[in-house]
């Protein structure tokens, strides 16, 4: 895990963790090259919401290129860099990343949608899971956020998300949005402690945003 603004202060915090391709980016597929990296347009004003309401940014990412050895670890963490630079104009910077390198079929413990990535993070920057949320645009994203005990799990329709395969993950989310922008209003606005209230509350909502 790769801390870039390591905690100083006590006590926990709230964070909203973040798939990364398909969810803030365009996913060509084994993105390995920064200077293909393309934002969603609404991203860094999303960011720029939750970083208002306390919210630390931590991306948990699958990337298996690596371990294919179709990406270097040296091109990922200029891919990063290049993520700063395209948040430098909404005064954003990602609190950390949580990164799988492994194949799937080598059954590692931090592949999501196992919770590894986010129990990790949620450890190493004094978290508290019950108060943060996990989105994503694949059924392994809410599932990962699911069980690591996350307050809500978002699917955005944006990468995966648009695709009748994603069905399944429609029917565990909490919400279902149609941009991270989407995503992060109903984040900040969500009033309720109890999430079955919570569930109850976006109940509606859901039913007006099922997956063709």
């Amino acid at each position: 895990m790769t801390l870039r603004n390591p905690p100083t202060v006590t006590g926990f915090k709230k964070a909203v963790f973040l798939d990364r391709d398909g969810t803030l980016n365009e996913d060509p597929g084994y993105l390995n090259d920064p200077s293909l990296l393309q934002l969603f347009s609404d991203v860094g004003q999303a960011l720029q919401i939750l970083k208002k309401n306390e919210y630390s940014l931590i991306i948990v990412t699958n990337q298996s290129g690596v371990g294919r050895g179709l990406i270097q670890k040296e091109t990922l963490v200029q891919i990063h860099h290049r993520l700063d630079e395209l948040l430098k104009p909404w005064d954003i910077t990602i609190d950390a990343y949580g990164i799988c390198f492994h194949r799937p079929e080598e059954n590692c413990q931090c592949r999501k949608p196992k919770p590894q990535l986010l129990l990790d993070s949620a450890q190493k920057l004094n978290i508290k899971l019950s108060e943060s949320f996990m989105v994503g645009d694949k059924l392994s994203d809410i599932q990962a956020g699911k069980a690591a005990g996350c307050r809500g799990t978002i699917l955005v329709r944006t990468g995966s998300g648009k695709l009748e395969s994603v069905r399944k993950a429609s029917q565990q989310a909490d919400f279902i949005a149609d941009s991270l922008l989407e995503a992060a209003h109903w984040i900040v606005n969500l009033k309720t402690e109890d999430p079955e209230a919570a569930s109850d509350q976006i109940q509606e909502n859901d039913k007006q945003k099922m997956l063709p």
